[in-house]
C-alpha cells in the first residue's frame, strides 16, 4: 500500500484538540490536488476561503483542483479568473466563485464586479485576499502556500478563523486518523446520516471497503432537570466508547454488528466495516428479513448478558434506562410537539399529572427483566447481508445509546417503525414469532406481560418520536422527518387503546384528542 500523497506535521493530543492550525508538505501538484479535494468536503455554501502566497506558488492550481473535486469531475475544464477576475461555477452541490483580485488596487473597486452578489450562498476563493481590506469576515479559512525543497514542493499552512477554527481542526484530525489507519488515499463517498449530528463516509481503497464514522464527543448541554442536560437524563452515548464497546459485544454473541478496524476515541473518530447498503424495505417491508430481525431479538432477549463491556484496557458498563430517561423523553411531547401543533405547552399541573401517570404506566414494565436495549433497532439501521449464515444475515448499525432496559422496547421498534410502514398483519405475525420463540426458551414467560410492556413501550417511544421529529424539523433544520407524523400518531393511538393505559389514554384525548383530530 502507498503512502499518504501528503504529509501532515504531527503534534501532541494537546496541542491538536486547542491549535486552529494545520501544517501540509505537498511533495507534488498530486498532493495539492489531493489536500484540495479534501478541504472541498468540508466547504459548505456561504463559507469564504482566502489563498495566499507569492506569484507562481500554486494558488490557482489549488483552488482549481478544488473545484473539480466538488464537481466530482478530474476533467472539468476551470480557467484562472485572472483576466475575469470572477469565475463562477455552477455545480450540483452548489456555487463556487473562484477570485482573482491581484488586479485590484483596494476594496474600493469590488462594487464594480457585483462582489456582495457574486457570494451570497456560494463558496468563495479569493486570491490576493489583501485586496478585501483589512476587515475580512471573522469566520474563514485560511490557506498560505510557501515554495518547498524543490521546484514541485509546497508548503501549505491553514489557519481557520472564528468558528472555522474547530471546523478545521476536525478536518485535520480527521485525516490524521486515516493517514495512522493506512485509508489516506481512499476515495471517499458520503453516506446519508442519522437524525444526530454523526457524519459517515464510504471509503474505497484497493476493492475494500469501509465506514468512516465522524462522532465528535457530544457537549454537556444545558441542563433541563435536577441541573443535568437532556443527553445525561436520557442516557445518550457522550462520545464512542458505547459504540466500540456494544459492537464488539454484539460481535462475540454471533450478530452481524461491524468489526471496528481503527478508533481514536478522544477525537471521536472510527473506521468500521461496511456491512452493505440493501436494506430489509425495499416497496414494503420484505418479511423474510424482518423474520431474521425479530428472530435476531428474541435470540439476544434469551441469553445471559454481561453488564460490563471490555473498550481497549477500560471496561464500560451500560446505563440503565430508567425511569428519568423516559420521563424526559416523554417530555418532547409537551415541550415540541404541542406547541408545534396546537400553539400552546400544558401548564405545569398538566406536565405534572403527565408525569405522574407515566411513571405509575412504566413500573410494572421496569419491574420485569432487562436486557441490552439498542434503542433504535428499525429499518434504517438494519442492512441485509444474503451472503452470511445465520443471524449474522443481518447488519445491525447504529447501538451507541444502548441502556440496560424493557427487552419490549426494541420489538415495538422495529414492528412500528416511525419511518416504514409495516401493516397490521405482519406486525402481528412478527409479534408472534418472538413470542414462541421466547416461550421455546423459557415455558414461565409471560405474553400477557409482554403485551402490556409492548403497548406501553410503543407510546412512549411515539410519544417521544412525535416531540424528536418537531425538534428535528425546527431547531435543526431537518423538515423531512415531518412526513412520518401521521404514522406515529396511528401507532400512538394504537399503544394507548391497550386497557392498562387508560388513564394515561384519557390525558392524551384531553391534550392532544382535538387538535389530532382537527388535524
Amino acid at each position: 500500500m502507498r503512502g499518504p500523497a501528503y504529509t501532515a506535521r504531527t503534534a501532541p493530543a494537546a496541542e491538536a484538540a486547542a491549535d486552529p492550525t494545520w501544517e501540509v508538505m505537498l511533495a507534488d501538484e498530486a498532493a495539492t490536488a489531493s489536500l484540495a479535494a479534501t478541504v472541498a468536503r468540508a466547504l459548505k455554501p456561504g463559507d469564504l476561503m482566502t489563498l495566499g502566497g507569492d506569484l507562481g506558488v500554486g494558488k490557482t492550481t489549488f483552488a482549481r483542483a478544488l473545484v473539480r473535486a466538488r464537481a466530482g469531475d478530474p476533467e472539468l475544464e476551470a480557467p484562472s479568473p485572472t483576466f475575469t477576475l470572477l469565475q463562477t461555477y455552477d455545480l450540483p452541490r452548489g456555487v463556487i466563485v473562484h477570485a482573482d483580485l491581484y488586479r485590484l488596487s483596494g476594496p474600493e473597486e469590488l462594487e464594480e464586479l457585483g462582489w456582495d452578489e457574486a457570494g451570497e450562498d456560494a463558496i468563495v476563493l479569493v486570491e490576493w485576499p489583501d485586496r478585501l481590506g483589512p476587515d475580512l469576515p471573522p469566520d474563514r479559512l485560511e490557506l498560505i502556500l510557501d515554495l518547498g525543497s524543490n521546484d514541485d514542493a509546497r508548503r501549505a499552512r491553514l489557519r481557520g478563523h472564528g468558528a472555522f477554527a474547530a471546523r478545521l481542526a476536525r478536518l485535520r484530525d480527521g485525516q490524521r486518523f486515516l493517514e495512522s489507519a493506512g485509508w489516506a488515499e481512499a476515495s471517499r463517498a458520503h453516506i446519508q446520516g442519522d437524525a444526530s449530528g454523526r457524519i459517515y463516509e464510504r471509503l474505497s481503497l484497493g476493492g475494500r471497503t469501509a465506514i468512516l464514522m465522524d462522532a465528535p464527543p457530544r457537549p454537556a448541554g444545558p441542563p433541563v432537570r435536577d441541573g443535568k442536560s437532556y443527553a445525561a437524563l436520557a442516557k445518550l452515548a457522550v462520545d464512542v466508547r458505547p459504540f466500540v464497546a456494544v459492537a464488539d459485544g454484539l460481535r462475540a454473541l454471533g450478530y452481524g454488528a461491524p468489526e471496528i478496524y481503527a478508533s481514536d476515541i478522544r477525537t471521536g473518530f472510527l473506521l468500521v466495516e461496511d456491512l452493505g447498503q440493501e436494506p430489509i424495505v425495499g416497496v414494503a417491508p420484505i418479511a423474510g428479513r424482518y423474520e431474521a430481525a425479530i428472530d435476531l431479538l428474541a435470540d439476544l432477549h434469551t441469553r445471559t448478558l454481561p453488564i460490563e463491556l471490555p473498550v481497549g484496557a477500560e471496561l464500560y458498563r451500560p446505563p440503565f434506562y430508567d425511569p428519568s430517561a423516559f420521563l424526559v423523553e416523554c417530555d418532547l411531547l409537551n415541550d415540541w410537539y404541542l406547541p408545534e401543533v396546537s400553539g400552546f405547552s400544558p401548564d405545569p399541573e398538566a406536565r405534572e399529572q403527565f408525569r405522574a401517570l407515566w411513571a405509575a404506566a412504566l413500573e410494572p414494565v421496569l419491574s420485569e427483566p432487562l436486557t441490552w436495549t439498542l434503542r433504535d433497532y428499525h429499518s434504517p439501521n438494519l442492512t441485509w447481508r444474503g451472503g452470511e449464515e445465520g443471524l449474522k444475515r443481518l447488519g445491525v448499525l447504529d447501538f451507541q445509546d444502548m441502556a440496560l432496559g424493557p427487552p419490549a422496547y426494541d420489538v415495538v421498534s422495529l414492528l412500528q417503525d416511525a419511518r416504514a410502514d409495516v401493516d397490521d398483519e405482519l406486525e402481528m405475525a412478527l409479534a408472534a414469532r418472538y413470542l414462541a420463540a421466547r416461550r421455546k426458551a423459557d415455558p414461565a414467560f409471560e405474553p400477557r406481560l409482554f403485551a402490556r410492556a409492548y403497548a406501553t413501550m410503543g407510546a412512549q417511544r411515539a410519544t417521544k418520536i412525535l416531540g424528536i421529529f418537531v425538534r428535528l424539523a425546527k431547531r435543526d433544520g431537518k423538515p423531512g422527518y415531518l412526513g412520518n407524523l401521521p404514522r406515529v400518531r396511528r401507532a400512538l393511538a394504537a399503544n394507548l387503546a391497550h386497557p392498562d393505559l387508560g388513564d394515561l389514554a384519557a390525558w392524551y384525548e384531553a391534550h392532544l384528542g382535538a387538535v389530532e383530530t382537527a388535524a
